[in-house]
């Protein structure tokens, strides 16, 4: 017979003996919380609980690598963790700090199946929250991250015998080994290296030095406090600060990583802010002439010119556009077989025989470094400028309840496909098709488009557009996405917009 968690609030007795967890922590694809409001302690030391009764479930061999980022409290999370998995008989391997893509390097390195990392990724201080795995290298979807929920909030989580802890000694050693290689830069290359002060500070320099790249630091020191600014390569203010420093330094690149690795962004020589989902694009047209006929996965907030580029078509590559989401686009790339995915916010999916299919914004560095190396007569600005040329706005987050989120994209869903069956224009143009695969991309008959989703770890919504014409048709089409929005009382202000 199952319990569920007892009804327990901050800063009570039971707080501090209880499990308090909020349900809408349970996301899409991992698990993320305000911390000690929305979890304490005994509730992450539940979901380690939780975990580890449904690798049993699964009949996952109860190994698991865990690891953090280096929040000041990421450590105390991860330890609550850990004593739930060792009480459902599990074997803790603990890799200490991490980046994400370290820990799930884990996984191959020590060869467990299953992996938590202890994170918040790109949220700011004060959140907290698990990435976890059991089919390497892909992360829990929505069917796994539902089956653990319903495990932890009714009590379900079982205590078995045969738990165990061990430190594992090496593995920052063995991942920037397996990142770097034998690679050696045959050209000059001056990289400002952006951190925010987050985990990658103690892994990005040491990487791009090895790779003999002069490597020009920005807020590239450990800081849990984060001083300057969260560390996020898709916020405006990060790219900024970033290309200042190009500017400044008279640096070939800059390249930018998030709170916990797994993305990159990227500034080019002239300071230009390249957004993610074109700098995947310049890496799939050098990849596709080393790899012709390849798939490669965008997400649906991503560029059209996978489908369209040229270069990428004359090479025989193909586009699928699909789900925003590490774990979603994970499993996309290894159904299709494809060479790599690439997501709008900087996450990049390098599959054999580049990578092993985990999102790992070192190893996107490492392969953008590559990329020059091997055209030592253009510049990042030169590869970006000979890209058909689109407009498009950043990745935009109007606020919006977790409870309320995904109620009110279906309704703006069945607004904006009704406008197209309507035969209704949006920016003065007809409405070709609304891809409905993950929220509603609006595509106009010249290609251009516009998109609305729920995002899947924030209480936002997400909105991106793109003009294959102009800046004034880009913002035309903003203007009426954000008209449909707007019809929604509970949808609040724009993080940035343009």
């Amino acid at each position: 017979m199952t319990r569920p968690l007892p009804d327990v609030t901050p800063n009570t007795g039971e707080f501090l003996r209880d499990p308090m967890i909020r349900p809408t922590g349970f996301r899409e694809y991992d698990a993320r919380w305000k911390y000690p409001e929305e979890i304490n302690l005994p509730g992450i030391t539940a979901l380690g609980l939780g975990l580890g009764t449904q690798m049993h479930r699964r009949g996952i061999a109860p190994e698991i690598a865990v690891g953090n980022d280096y929040r000041d409290y990421s450590l105390a999370i991860k330890q609550a963790l850990m004593l739930g998995l060792m009480q459902a008989g599990i074997r803790v391997r603990d890799i200490g700090p991490a980046l994400s893509p370290m820990a799930y390097f884990a996984q191959f390195h020590l060869d467990v199946p299953a992996v938590a990392m202890v994170t918040a990724s790109h949220n700011p201080n004060g959140w907290t929250g698990v990435k976890m795995g059991f089919e390497r290298p892909l992360t829990h979807g929505p069917d796994e991250m539902a089956e653990l929920r319903d495990i932890v909030l009714t009590g379900a989580g079982e205590a078995q015998p045969g738990g165990s802890y061990e430190f594992a000694p090496g593995v920052r050693e063995a991942y920037l080994d397996d990142l770097a290689g034998d690679f050696r830069m045959s050209r000059p290359l001056r990289v400002v290296c952006a951190t925010g002060n987050g985990t990658a500070s103690h892994f990005a320099p040491t990487l791009l030095r090895r790779i003999g790249v002069e490597v020009v630091g920005l807020h590239d020191r450990l800081d849990y406090t984060f001083p300057h600014y969260n560390p996020n390569p898709e916020a405006m203010e990060m790219l900024h600060d970033m290309s200042r420093a190009v500017r400044e330094a008279g640096a070939d690149l800059a390249l930018g990583f998030d709170g916990d690795g797994d993305r990159c962004g990227v500034v080019d020589d002239e300071g230009e802010e390249i957004f993610a989902d074109k700098v995947g694009v310049i890496l799939a047209r050098d990849l596709s002439h080393l790899y012709p006929g390849s798939i490669f996965v965008a997400d649906v907030k991503s560029t059209g010119l996978f489908a369209s580029d040229p270069v990428l078509r004359e090479n025989g590559a193909r586009a699928d556009y699909w789900k925003t989401g590490h774990s979603h686009m994970k499993r996309r790339v290894k159904a299709l077989g494809a060479l790599a995915g690439f997501e709008k916010s900087g996450h990049y999916f390098l599959a054999e025989p580049i990578g092993r299919g985990y999102d790992c914004g070192l190893r996107v560095a490492v392969e953008i470094c590559k990329m020059l190396d091997r055209h030592p007569d253009r510049s990042m600005s030169d590869l970006r400028r000979a890209l058909p040329q689109t407009w498009s706005t950043p990745t935009m987050s109007p606020h919006c309840p977790d409870e309320e989120k995904y109620s009110v994209l279906d309704r703006l869903v069945a607004k904006l496909v009704a406008r197209h069956e309507a035969g209704q224009p949006l920016a003065g143009r007809p409405i070709a098709e609304v891809v409905t695969v993950n929220g509603a991309r609006v595509i106009l008959d010249n290609g251009s488009w516009g998109l609305v989703r729920a995002s899947s770890n924030t209480p936002n919504l997400v909105v991106v557009c793109e003009s294959s014409e102009s800046e004034a048709e880009m913002r035309a089409i903003f203007a009426d996405i954000d008209a449909v929005i707007r019809s929604e009382a509970s949808v609040g202000a724009y993080d940035q917009t343009i």
